[in-house]
């Protein structure tokens, strides 16, 4: 399954550039495949698995802020692996690009 996430702390101040960087340290660290961009955070793997590090970025955000906004879509698609970058290397194939 992919996950794309967005993890937003609240009632801690305009910049939470570093907060947000806590939550893109747990997903990196644990080592599924995943991507960040300004938007959101994907990260590709089995449900529990992905669950799991969606749980854990949020609760290291939860340590440094008292309220936690958490935006989540997810695709499931049993059986397929490596959607996190054949997806877009589609669009790209469509496109008659080489990114």
């Amino acid at each position: 399954m992919l996950v794309a996430f967005s993890i937003t702390p609240l009632g801690t101040g305009e910049a939470v550039g570093e907060i947000v960087a806590e939550a893109v340290r747990v997903v990196r660290a644990s080592g599924l495949p995943n991507r960040t961009d300004a938007m959101f955070t994907t990260v590709e793997g089995e449900w529990d698995e992905v669950m799991g590090v969606v749980k854990k970025a949020v609760d290291a955000v939860s340590e440094r802020a008292p309220r936690v906004s958490l935006v989540l879509k997810a695709d499931l698609r049993p059986g397929v692996s490596g959607a996190l970058t054949s997806k877009v290397e589609t669009i790209e194939r469509y496109l008659g690009t080489d990114s």
